[in-house]
């Protein structure tokens, strides 16, 4: 990692206090909010917001995954991907989906909500915008507090990728690069 880990004793009040919550709530602080913990107010509304659209969007779970997995890919950010790969399947995404997302090919899902929010996501990361017929599309399933939620969680995941690839955070020890495309930290080949 690019920026050194602030110790326990090395944080000041607030750092600690950001940082006991998060403990609290996802178990460590690991991964990017190592280093998010530099700026303690930054990580606080990060923490939040990212709480938000993992545990409590209006997206099932599967969907909430869904959309962490494409912004990874996108980012190629190997440590968001290896952490929720796993989860996201569990949550009940087609693993073949998910491994076609990894290897930059069109997934087939399904259910027809799954594909829509796919699309919706996929036009939005790689166009920049949403065609009207796929807006339509997924608005007729999630409403339009779903499409915002959605994009809600591509821009946290978005951050998150960035973050992850800018600072170099370490791969978790006990997994692999999951892209074969990229090396390093999100270095194409």
């Amino acid at each position: 990692m690019r920026l050194p880990s602030i110790g326990p004793d090395e944080m000041n009040e607030r750092q600690a206090e950001v940082g006991a919550r998060i403990a609290g709530r996802r178990g460590a602080v690991r991964g990017p909010f190592r280093v998010w913990l530099h700026s303690p107010e930054l990580c606080d509304r990060v923490e939040a917001l990212g709480a938000y659209v993992r545990f409590e969007s209006s997206l099932p779970p599967r969907l909430r995954e869904l959309t962490l997995l494409m912004a990874a890919r996108h980012w190629d950010a190997q440590y968001s991907w290896n952490a929720h790969v796993d989860k996201a399947v569990e949550a009940g995404l087609d693993a073949e989906a998910v491994r076609a997302i990894a290897e930059r090919r069109e997934p087939v899902f399904e259910r027809e909500e799954d594909a829509a929010l796919y699309r919706f996501c996929h036009e939005l990361l790689e166009e920049h915008f949403v065609g009207d017929e796929t807006f339509r599309a997924a608005e007729k399933h999630f409403g339009a507090q779903g499409l915002v939620d959605a994009v809600g969680s591509l821009g946290n995941f978005s951050m998150l990728g960035m973050c992850l690839n800018a600072f170099q955070v370490d791969l978790q020890a006990d997994r692999t690069p999951p892209f074969p495309d990229v090396h390093g930290f999100g270095r194409k080949r």
